[in-house]
């Protein structure tokens, strides 16, 4: 099941300003000069060595009085006289002179000056919204004294003529999201990507079980954020949309909803969470609707005819009934190519050449980086807008041409051009270490193994990776577990001495109408799928007991397998359950486990 969490940064542009100002304060402190201290002066008041100490003589002789200073200025006329304030006589905030504060309203219960801004001034964002300037971002305390996003930027220096207004930074803003997308592909979740213009989406599917469950994920992520200096909010929920609107308009820093709860929880949110269109939004003002729970009852045609069709696609994501695909940030490191064509392309030959021509760029790119390629995605952008992606794997790093190319033409038929193919994009998702091969052990003869990869990556390309393997052995006694799937290009480990047969079947299948002479001896007769078998040679018993360590049943378990032979010349591997002493050690039924040659 799919989950998405939304991180919200919603004082992304000031709160980076202020962690720049914070980075640029912390200089390295310069070594001062250090003056010998005489320790005694002398007659002298000050110290021979510089500075003054308290107390001095100079500091206590010659100073006037309270009562002189106050008497010089009452001597003085009434508008050269300094105001109480200065006095130190009175120290009380002054009203803001364009904004009167309304009792009840909660900027009353703090003054401007009391809100905590870290001894740093109020600060504000202009920038560019159309032809006019308009405030784009606003620190608290600028919005405790009327500035707010969206106000014209005239108003607000009218308003405010003293606050620190600065240019708005969006493509500053867009690369601190875009290392922070990153950051997170590489340490969080391989699906992560930038909600413009303020937050991220990170797909946990699969791998919130690492991170010790989602919650807990949530409240790193938080803290992260905090330790960074900034302000976050996120939510977790089964889509993008459900995620990215509890993030912004839910009542916590941290939301998060149950699988199957995704209605229930945004019905309360304003329709403005949807990302609907001004137009679509200045309709459903006009109709009445106000929250999501007014759009959920409402037909979805005659919902289409007010609000628009792009406004149904975005409630349906929401909720789950469409799909809302989340486009990764790629890796930088990741080597990628790409060819744009002066026109559209649609035949097999020609996207044959195009996969060519990518192939000889990215081998290029590889070689330079000592790499070799274990997968390869092809990206094919229609005329229309929509994408085809192929892709193809590797049991063994390469950069040859010719073999990546014979991989990438099987998956050709898979690729639907359209009314044409104009743009490819080539990436090397996964890549290892190439390393160089020694021609002169090649001419000189001494290198003669033969390579398997080539012959499985053919195969796997026309049957599929998972069908293409190799059997290696597993320590353990009981047969069927002594056998595993492994790489089929790599050398399995050393066989155990005793013969096996060549075909061991998963599952032993119970055998019929036995005959055979207890304790030991090999059966003389039986039926395996409705066929009578007739035994005239046989060699055992090979007993095998129970891997008492895996689980109770197998403490007492016995097996003891017979290696016979028919009267058609058939051999096949069949054992007894139980030692025929203890009843413990099985109930002495037969069983077919394997046929040899």
């Amino acid at each position: 099941m799919r989950r998405v969490v939304s991180l919200f940064l919603p004082d992304l542009a000031i709160e980076r300003l202020r962690r720049l100002e914070r980075s640029a304060s912390r200089q390295p402190e310069r070594p001062v000069l250090e003056l010998p201290v005489d320790d005694d002066p002398g007659a002298c008041s000050v110290p021979r060595g510089g500075g003054w100490r308290l107390g001095a003589r100079w500091a206590r002789e010659g100073l006037p009085s309270r009562a002189d200073v106050e008497t010089q200025i009452a001597a003085l006329p009434t508008h050269a006289q300094p105001p109480m304030r200065e006095l130190g006589r009175r120290s009380e905030a002054a009203n803001h002179p364009y904004k009167a504060v309304i009792a009840g309203h909660p900027a009353a219960k703090a003054s401007p000056l009391d809100i905590k801004t870290n001894s740093l001034p109020p600060l504000a964002l202009i920038g560019k919204a159309g032809r006019r300037e308009e405030v784009v971002a606003a620190c608290e305390g600028a919005r405790a004294v009327g500035i707010h996003p969206g106000m014209a930027a005239t108003h607000a220096r009218a308003l405010v003529s003293d606050l620190d207004f600065r240019p708005a930074e969006p493509e500053a803003d867009a690369a601190l999201l875009d290392r922070l997308a990153l950051f997170a592909v590489r340490r969080w979740s391989p699906i992560a990507a930038v909600t413009p213009s303020d937050g991220l989406w990170i797909d946990l599917a699969g791998c919130a079980h690492l991170h010790g469950g989602e919650e807990r994920f949530c409240r790193r992520l938080i803290a992260f954020c905090r330790r960074a200096g900034f302000t976050a909010r996120v939510a977790v929920a089964d889509t993008a949309g459900a995620a990215h609107a509890l993030a912004r308009f839910g009542r916590s820093e941290l939301t998060r909803v149950e699988p199957g709860a995704t209605a229930s929880a945004i019905s309360p949110l304003p329709i403005v969470a949807l990302l609907l269109a001004p137009s679509a939004l200045s309709a459903a003002k006009r109709f009445g609707f106000e929250t999501v729970a007014d759009l959920l009852p409402v037909a979805r045609g005659p919902l289409a005819r007010r609000l628009g069709l792009p406004a149904i696609t975005r409630l349906d994501q929401a909720l789950g009934a469409v799909a809302e695909p989340i486009t990764p940030r790629e890796d930088a490191e990741v080597p990628v190519v790409e060819r744009r064509l002066l026109e559209p392309i649609g035949t097999a030959e020609a996207i044959e050449q195009v996969m060519g021509d990518l192939l000889n760029d990215l081998a290029q790119v590889l070689q330079a980086r000592g790499l070799g390629a274990r997968a390869l995605r092809l990206t094919a952008l229609r005329v229309d807008g929509t994408e085809q992606v192929v892709g193809v794997g590797t049991s063994r790093p390469t950069r040859e041409v010719s073999h990546l190319l014979r991989l990438l033409k099987l998956r050709i038929e898979r690729i639907d051009p359209g009314m044409g193919l104009e743009q490819f994009w080539l990436v090397a998702p996964h890549t290892e270490p190439l390393d160089a091969v020694d021609l002169g052990a090649v001419l000189a003869g001494e290198a003669l193994v033969r390579d398997p990869a080539r012959l499985v990556d053919v195969i796997a390309g026309r049957i599929g990776g998972y069908a293409v393997y190799r059997l290696a052995p597993v320590e353990s006694h009981v047969p069927e577990r002594a056998v595993t799937r492994s790489d089929p290009v790599e050398m399995p480990g050393s066989w155990p001495a005793w013969k096996r047969p060549i075909r061991l079947f998963a599952r032993p299948e119970p055998l019929a109408r036995v005959m055979a002479l207890m304790p030991d001896q090999p059966p003389r007769r039986f039926e395996w799928r409705g066929k009578t078998y007739k035994i005239i040679a046989g060699d055992g018993p090979e007993r095998v007991h129970g891997e008492w360590w895996r689980r109770d049943a197998e403490i007492w378990a016995v097996r003891d397998y017979y290696r016979v032979e028919d009267e058609a010349g058939g051999r096949y591997w069949v054992f007894r359950r139980g030692d025929g002493f203890e009843d413990e050690t099985g109930d002495l039924s037969w069983w077919m486990h394997g046929v040899f040659g």
